[in-house]
């Protein structure tokens, strides 16, 4: 590949204007795009990589899962190409900052916008994982702010759609910081990947660095592997106990305790911006959580020898010495009264030590502090909070409908107020247990729903062309048959709608890998067939079937037709003179065919000898063609009299 600098031509299309940065894979470079008259930012694959097979395979599928992914919040890849070797992605040109940027020029942003940042890229990562597509190194680099301040992902160079991995089992791809655990140990790659990383990226724009770091990307890599992630109200302790929570679950080493769906995490952070707008700093995480705090059994967790000890903690008044009854009142009750205030003032004093307890003003107890409610949040979360307010906790786990992990109970119950230090015990779900998802692929709606539903998980519906599966009936599920998943777990069940008309594309005049991509984009399939050129570039689509603008069912085949690569030509031996077998082996050893033909001749001498050959010696023609060679055959009635 030859030098790129401004002014540059790349394709016959592109004009380069100056470099915008570097990555693993490749240069990008802000460049005019000649055609349409738009500025792009172009990746040039680098040469050393070209020659790779594997790095061109990865490059060109960023551009096809990218190429894919129309979204607000996802930047548009535009068209890909070979140049002077090497390859490039075309993509929409941002005016702006990466959030990296950002974060190293402002460091923590405030709560609001950071949870209005990730919520955008948690759109973009949704808008993916509903077509089958796994970013694998969500960064802030990869995120880009363009002038309104509109978060966009880009950088799908090691993506994967549906079973196209080419990633071989066992590989780390990512970068260690924003990797997860999972990931980092070469097991398989999931939604809940991109999830963790985006929790990360969450934890760095709230306190402007990442939670794990170290000398070597190895070491960073074990860390997120066995390491629990320092607290990120530790780095900045305005950060609101709700939001430290929501990171901390979206962190969680099993994926199965993060949060299932990016909606889950989206649900998760407008709650919690809903209680910062409406400026509450304390108390239950989420509505949802509150709500399941709510719904605990008061007795199942409240300590039933509570009002016995508060009511004991009152000493009972002394007796009072016996006097004498007035004249003509009984003695009985004359001595009755002292024993009635004695009780009243007994209960009293317990019910104003218990509602003292259950106040959050006690005028005694200054060193009470309220119980914060963690119903509903997973294990490490809930630890996190009670210990960031003093409280020690004990853990009991038990089987329990709510996910693996989650506290579904507590003891003393949020609100409370109770001596710092003071143990909470908290009940954490051991899970309800887990079962296999069945295999429902081409069932009925009713049918797989029934399945499912028996296995013990709930169903989420929803629906996508296939031109392999009738309409109404199951093409997939997510998780994928056979995955042992908790019981309860929502699969989401995919339903064939039949396939779709799609518009086939123009793609006559250009290269075979442009047409490729603009016909896979489109949801068509492409078979290729050559045919001999003089006037047209090796590669180059001469014709297409079905024919440009028509309609064609999605997943259907286009046939291209490229000009065929010119095989290698070599030079045609000398063989005149030669006899027929000496002939044949020098033009086989060159590697072309012979063709035999017979001439009579008059001279013995000239019997079985080459007399003449086309192409004749000296010329150079494809391996393979066929050189005719005329060997002369006596025949005695023209031989000469006497």
């Amino acid at each position: 590949m030859r030098q790129v600098a401004p002014e540059t031509l790349i394709d016959g299309r592109y004009r380069v204007l100056g470099r915008l940065g570097s990555g693993g894979m490749a240069d990008v470079w802000a460049a005019e795009d000649q055609q349409l008259g738009r500025k792009v930012a172009l990746k040039l694959l680098y040469s050393r990589f070209a020659d790779d097979q594997d790095f061109v395979e990865r490059f060109r599928r960023e551009a096809s899962s990218a190429a894919g992914l129309a979204h607000p919040n996802v930047v548009a890849v535009y068209d890909r190409g070979e140049w002077e070797g090497t390859y490039y992605i075309a993509m929409e040109y941002l005016e702006g900052r990466s959030l990296k940027e950002v974060v190293q020029d402002e460091g923590a942003l405030d709560p609001l916008s950071a949870i209005d940042l990730t919520a955008q890229i948690l759109r973009a990562a949704r808008f993916a994982h509903a077509r089958g597509i796994i970013h694998r190194d969500l960064k802030p680099h990869n995120v880009i702010l363009d002038e309104e301040e509109r978060a966009k992902v880009t950088d799908f160079g090691i993506a994967r759609a549906g079973a196209s991995d080419i990633t071989e089992t066992g590989s780390i791809m990512g970068t260690a910081q924003y990797l997860s655990p999972e990931q980092a140990q070469g097991h398989e790659i999931s939604a809940a990947s991109d999830l963790y990383a985006i929790g990360i990226i969450l934890y760095e724009l709230l306190t402007g660095r990442v939670p794990f770091e170290a000398e070597s990307a190895v070491t960073v890599a074990l860390k997120q592997v066995s390491e629990a992630p320092p607290s990120p109200s530790a780095f900045n302790p305005a950060i609101p106990p709700d939001l430290e929570a929501v990171v901390l679950r979206a962190l969680e080493k099993d994926p199965a305790v993060r949060f299932n769906t990016a909606d889950e995490f989206i649900a998760a952070l407008e709650a919690v911006r809903a209680r910062l707008a409406a400026g509450i700093s304390d108390g239950p995480v989420t509505a949802a959580f509150a709500a399941q705090a709510a719904a605990a059994p008061a007795a199942a967790l409240a300590d039933p020898a509570a009002p016995a000890a508060a009511a004991a903690a009152v000493q009972a008044p002394p007796e009072p010495p016996e006097e004498l009854p007035p004249p003509g009142e009984p003695p009985a009750r004359r001595r009755r009264w002292p024993w009635v205030a004695a009780g009243v003032a007994l209960l009293l004093g317990g019910l104003v030590l218990l509602v003292l307890a259950l106040t959050d003003s006690p005028p005694f107890a200054t060193d009470r502090k309220p119980v914060p409610t963690v119903v509903g949040l997973n294990l490490t979360a809930a630890s996190t909070v009670l210990q960031q307010r003093g409280f020690e906790i004990q853990v009991l786990r038990d089987v329990n409908p709510a996910p693996r992990g989650q506290v579904f109970g507590q003891n003393p119950v949020g609100g409370v107020r109770v001596e710092e230090g003071s143990t909470v015990a908290l009940r954490v779900s051991d899970g309800p247990g887990q079962a296999a998802v069945p295999d429902v692929g081409g069932k009925t709606r009713e049918q797989a729903a029934k399945l499912l539903t028996k296995a013990g998980f709930r169903t989420q519906v929803r629906e996508e062309s296939s031109p392999e599966i009738a309409a109404g009936r199951v093409t997939r599920t997510i998780p994928a048959a056979g995955t042992q998943i908790d019981k309860g777990t929502r699969v989401v069940l995919y339903l064939s709608s039949g396939s779709e008309q799609v518009t086939v594309p123009d793609v006559t005049g250009q290269g075979q890998d442009q047409a490729e991509s603009a016909l896979g984009a489109a949801g068509l399939r492409v078979t290729v067939t050559e045919q001999e050129s003089s006037d047209q570039e090796a590669g180059t689509v001469l014709a297409q079937d079905p024919a440009a603008g028509t309609q064609a069912l999605e997943g259907s085949t286009v046939t291209i037709t490229v000009v065929a690569q010119p095989a290698a030509k070599v030079q045609v031996p000398g063989v005149v003179g030669d006899s027929v077998s000496e002939a044949r082996s020098a033009l086989s050893s060159a590697g072309f065919g012979v063709a035999v033909e017979s001439e009579p001749v008059d001279s013995r001498g000239e019997d079985g000898q080459v007399l003449e050959q086309n192409p004749g010696a000296g010329k150079h023609k494809s391996r393979g063609s066929t050189v005719t060679i005329v060997v002369g055959e006596f025949d005695p009635d023209l031989a000469p009299e006497g």
